[in-house]
C-alpha cells in the first residue's frame, strides 16, 4: 500500500469517526424518506439493457452496510457492456456510511493510474444542468477500465467523499436526514491508447446522460 493510500484511508477513517459521533449528537428523530426499492429499477435505459450480476453474499452486505442496492451488467447492440453498481444508505447514524471504491480496489488487485473529475451534462427534475463526478483509470495487469462515480443525495452530486460526508452531517442537522447513495459506472478498456481511453469516457458519460433521469424516486429529492 503506497503512502498516499494510507494517508486516504487515514483521513477517511478520521472523517468516518466524527461524522458517526455528529450525527449520533444530533437531536430530533430521523427521517428516511419514502422511495422505490431497486426491485422496480427499469431493466431498459435508453439504448442499454440490464442483466443482474449475482446477489452480494452476507458478508460483502455487511461491509458495506447497504440498505438496498443495483449491481447490474449493462448492454447494447454497438459497443461493450458496461457495470452499473447503486449503493443506498436509508440512514447513516449507526455507523453504516458510504465507503469510497478507491478503498477496495488495491484489495481487488486493480490500481488507480490516473485520477481526475469530469464534467457531464444531464437531465434532472428541475431540468439541464451540469455535474461534475470522478474519472478513474484503473489497471489490472494487462486489464483497464475506466471508473465514473459520485455521490448523490437530496438530488445533489458530489465528487468529494470528504465533501458527502459534511453534506451528511448538515443534512442531519437541516433536515433529519443521512440518507445518501453512490453510483458507480465501470467501462472497460481495449487498450491502453487515448483514443481507447477517450472512447470509454464517451460510452460511460452517453450512459450517465441515459441514466440520471431514472434516479429521481430511487434516490430521494
Amino acid at each position: 500500500m503506497s503512502s498516499q493510500q494510507r494517508n486516504r484511508l487515514g483521513v477517511g477513517a478520521l472523517l468516518l469517526i466524527v461524522m458517526v459521533a455528529a450525527l449520533q449528537r444530533v437531536s430530533g428523530h430521523e427521517i428516511v424518506p419514502e422511495r422505490r426499492a431497486f426491485a422496480s429499477f427499469p431493466r431498459q435505459i435508453g439504448g442499454w439493457s440490464g442483466t443482474k450480476a449475482p446477489d452480494f453474499d452476507t458478508r460483502v452486505i455487511s461491509i458495506l452496510g447497504v440498505d438496498d442496492y443495483v449491481n447490474w451488467t449493462m448492454s447494447r447492440s454497438a459497443g461493450g457492456p458496461l457495470g452499473l453498481y447503486i449503493g443506498y444508505w436509508g440512514t447513516q447514524r449507526h455507523g453504516d456510511t458510504i465507503h469510497s471504491p478507491l478503498n477496495c480496489l488495491p484489495g481487488s488487485g486493480w490500481e488507480p493510474i490516473d485520477r481526475r473529475t469530469l464534467s457531464i451534462d444531464v437531465k434532472g427534475p428541475s431540468g439541464p444542468r451540469t455535474v461534475v463526478v470522478n474519472r478513474i483509470v484503473i489497471e489490472k495487469g494487462l486489464d483497464r477500465q475506466l471508473v465514473l462515480y459520485w455521490y448523490q443525495s437530496r438530488d445533489r452530486v458530489v465528487a468529494s467523499e470528504y465533501a458527502a460526508k459534511v453534506h451528511t452531517v448538515l443534512d442531519a442537522i437541516r433536515y433529519h436526514r443521512s440518507d445518501a447513495a453512490i453510483v458507480r459506472v465501470v467501462t472497460p478498456m481495449t487498450g491502453a491508447s487515448s483514443g481507447a481511453e477517450l472512447e470509454a469516457e464517451r460510452t460511460a458519460s452517453a450512459f450517465v446522460q441515459d441514466l440520471f433521469p431514472v434516479l429521481p424516486g430511487f434516490l430521494p429529492l
